[in-house]
C-alpha cells in the first residue's frame, strides 16, 4: 500500500469526477505518494500546521496509471529522512485503487503522527 497527501475538499471533487487529479500532475507530471514509512516525515516536511489533510491509502495493484519508485523531486530540499524513493504515480489516479481515507490532523504543535487505523495493520 502507498500513500498521497491531500485535503478532504480535493479528494470529496476527485470522488465526483471519479478520478484524482493532483496539481503536481500538471506540473511534474506525476502524483506524489509515500510508503508508511515515508508518510509522517513527507507529511511534517511539506505540510506542518495545515488543517484539513485527509490520508488516501492506495492499492498499487489496482491502480491503472503506471507507479515508478524514483528519487525525491523537491529543488532544495535534502531532508535526509526523506532521501530514498518515493512512489510517483505516472498519471490520474482512479479511484477504485483507494481503498481507505483517513483523517490526518496535525498535533497542537502542527506535526503529524500515524493515526491510530494505520498504526494497527
Amino acid at each position: 500500500m502507498i500513500f498521497h497527501i491531500t485535503t478532504s475538499k480535493e479528494w470529496g471533487n476527485a470522488q465526483l469526477k471519479g478520478e484524482y487529479l493532483a496539481p503536481s500532475l500538471k506540473t511534474e507530471g506525476f502524483i506524489h505518494s509515500s510508503t508508511l514509512n515515508q508518510v509522517i516525515d513527507t507529511a511534517n516536511a511539506f505540510y506542518k500546521g495545515q488543517p484539513g489533510l485527509v490520508l488516501l491509502c492506495i492499492d498499487e495493484n489496482k491502480l491503472i496509471a503506471e507507479c515508478k519508485y524514483e528519487k525525491p523531486t523537491s529543488l532544495g530540499h535534502h531532508d535526509p529522512k526523506i532521501a530514498n524513493l518515493f512512489p510517483h504515480i505516472y498519471g490520474s489516479l482512479n479511484i477504485s485503487a483507494v481503498i481507505k481515507v483517513v483523517d490526518f490532523p496535525t498535533g497542537e504543535n502542527g506535526l503529524f503522527q500515524l493515526p491510530k487505523e494505520l498504526r494497527e495493520e
